[in-house]
């Protein structure tokens, strides 16, 4: 069991502006073990997990769903993330040992590992189709993406800062990142004392690798606004996986697929691509779930 990382959320007492905070170090470094990442890749997974995580914070009820899907044409290839409404998430990414030179100033190449593309927003409110939104990658470097797919595709002014520290033993030592939106109504004084405020921050990762929790970096945020604390909950690596639903899926296979795959009498393996579990299955397992789902 992974240890968890921590989401915190406030709100502005007039309910002009709101922010979700999360550290999610622990993320990154369940994220980095289970894929082998490199010290790039760990940090384009981590930065889009923790992005994932604060969005799906924002979702209402226990059986919503957000996917962040990053499509560009970079090394780094597709980046799939899923989170539900606790910020609890898992992710991918295509090319996870992709490794490239730091960029212009020194920094680990996000945006040049995912290159340009789209960014797709998928929420699965139960409902009998899932909303998608889009938007063009801007930077690549993913907060700015972010940050332009609340401002274009919802409508929504949000500034987003995302950051993730590694250090030379390949081990991440800090993440994290906030969502910074305005409500409905909010004044322009309120929207420029915010702007003025991340304007003079430090980066969000260096915040945190100094020491600087959920609290202090929100404090920050609204330094000069009265705001309120709203709540803070545990979030994980966390992925649903299990041998019953891959034996499930294989039953489920065309009859073409199912004649390949029992073709041979070797073990039939599957590998979670969320979170790299390995599940064996014989074909006689296979057959004997197969008979279940033609008897029901």
């Amino acid at each position: 069991m992974s240890e968890k990382s921590l989401i915190k959320r406030a709100i502005t007492s007039d309910g002009s502006a709101r922010i979700v905070f999360c550290d999610s170090t622990e993320i990154v470094k369940e994220a980095s073990r289970r894929h082998g990442l490199s010290k790039t890749m760990t940090a384009v997974l981590g930065r889009a997990l923790t992005g994932a995580a604060l969005m799906g914070s924002l979702l209402k009820n226990k059986t919503d769903s957000l996917t962040l899907r990053i499509d560009g044409d970079g090394p780094a290839g597709m980046i799939v993330c899923v989170s539900d409404y606790k910020g609890n998430v898992r992710g991918y990414a295509e090319n996870p040992s992709v490794e490239l030179p730091p960029n212009a100033v020194g920094k680990l190449d996000v945006g040049g590992a995912v290159g340009r593309g789209s960014i797709y927003v998928i929420r699965d409110l139960g409902m009998n189709e899932p909303y998608v939104g889009a938007s063009p990658i801007v930077s690549g470097e993913i907060a700015e993406d972010l940050t332009e797919y609340f401002n274009s595709s919802e409508q929504t002014p949000t500034a987003c800062a995302l950051g993730v520290r590694v250090g030379r033993d390949n081990v991440c030592f800090a993440a994290g990142g906030y969502l910074l939106q305005l409500m409905p109504g909010a004044e322009d004084e309120t929207a420029a004392r915010l702007e003025e405020n991340i304007m003079k921050m430090k980066p969000i990762s260096e915040l945190i690798a100094g020491g600087a929790d959920g609290d202090a970096i929100i404090a920050e945020v609204f330094s000069g606004i009265e705001y309120e604390m709203f709540d803070e909950f545990d979030a994980e690596y966390l992925c649903p996986c299990c041998r019953e639903k891959y034996l499930s899926a294989l039953a489920g296979l065309s009859a073409q697929d199912l004649d390949e795959v029992l073709a041979s009498t070797e073990p039939i393996e599957t590998k979670c691509r969320f979170c790299g579990e390995t599940y064996s299955f014989t074909p006689d397992e296979v057959i004997e779930e197969i008979k279940k789902k033609k008897s029901k």
